[in-house]
């Protein structure tokens, strides 16, 4: 199994024991490695060490149980493993910048009158396209978040979509600033229903809109529903690159969201997950006999 897999595996067992008294010992236990050591891979994969990945979930879920529940802060503290309400308040402040009751009465009444806008006016960068973006819907959501206050997804209107229909959230942004560059795209990704395949993706394009590196995950589609976890895209930016484009994807019904999206160089020693094949041209022609 590789390191992504048991990062990834591991991480599906932290989501599972958000509510109990899980230790770092545990964690790396459950991973089958020294705690140094998967402090080390963990920390490198998804960016913060996992005691700092399950205290900012456990926030996270904190915040969205305060704007749509009517549980009470004492029992919200408890249920995400706080000694006291104090002490959930002090975490809570220092991360959110208000007491618990305050953001509560704040963000229910920014929920509550929020008006349905189009994605492009609350979601600034990304916008939907595909085979079928109208049989489609995306936007924030504030309810199913992995970290801070709202999510992006992308979700289908239609019950039974048509063969081969998909629809994509994305980004397109032009390569100069990271030609010759190894580049790492990652994401928090979830899914519910997802009836043939959802995936984060990314593509380079060159100026004449060749194909110069590509991966969509379809060696590792997410279907069905899964919970919170980490994935990642590693491509080259080649010198003739021109445009990079990412984002995620849904094909047939379903929904998927994403969150704590980043794109950043990483060194050459982190393998590509490139899909595109180069074709290579011979000089003369072979195996006319199809024997071999």
């Amino acid at each position: 199994m590789t390191n992504e897999a048991i990062i990834q595996r591991t991480i599906h067992w932290i989501e599972e024991h958000l509510h109990e008294d899980v230790t770092a010992e545990d964690i790396a236990a459950y991973a089958g490695f020294s705690k140094y050591h998967f402090h080390r891979l963990f920390q490198a994969s998804v960016g913060m060490s996992f005691s700092e990945y399950i205290r900012n979930r456990r926030m996270t879920n904190a915040a969205v149980a305060l704007i749509h529940t009517d549980a009470r802060i004492i029992d919200i503290a408890f249920h995400f493993c706080f000694d006291s309400q104090e002490v959930f308040t002090r975490a809570f402040k220092k991360v959110y910048g208000v007491p618990p009751g305050q953001y509560r009465r704040q963000m229910m009444k920014l929920v509550d009158h929020k008006e349905e806008l189009q994605m492009e006016e609350k979601l600034t960068g990304w916008f939907l396209s595909g085979s079928h973006p109208f049989n489609y819907e995306a936007g924030a959501d504030t309810e199913t978040v992995h970290q801070g206050k709202q999510s992006g997804y992308l979700r289908s209107k239609t019950v039974n979509p048509a063969d081969g229909e998909f629809a994509t959230m994305m980004q397109q942004f032009k390569a100069d600033k990271y030609r010759g560059r190894r580049m790492k795209l990652s994401a928090f990704l979830k899914t519910e229903n997802v009836q043939h395949m959802a995936s984060l993706w990314m593509r380079v394009d060159s100026a004449s809109e060749e194909v110069l590196q590509f991966d969509n995950m379809s060696d590792r589609p997410l279907q069905s529903t899964s919970n919170w976890n980490h994935y990642t895209i590693v491509l080259d930016v080649p010198e003739n690159s021109a445009m990079v484009s990412f984002g995620m994807i849904l094909s047939g019904s379903g929904c998927i969201w994403a969150d704590s999206v980043t794109f950043e160089e990483v060194d050459k020693k982190t393998p590509t997950t490139n899909l595109q094949t180069e074709f290579v041209v011979r000089d003369e022609p072979v195996n006319l006999a199809f024997e071999e």
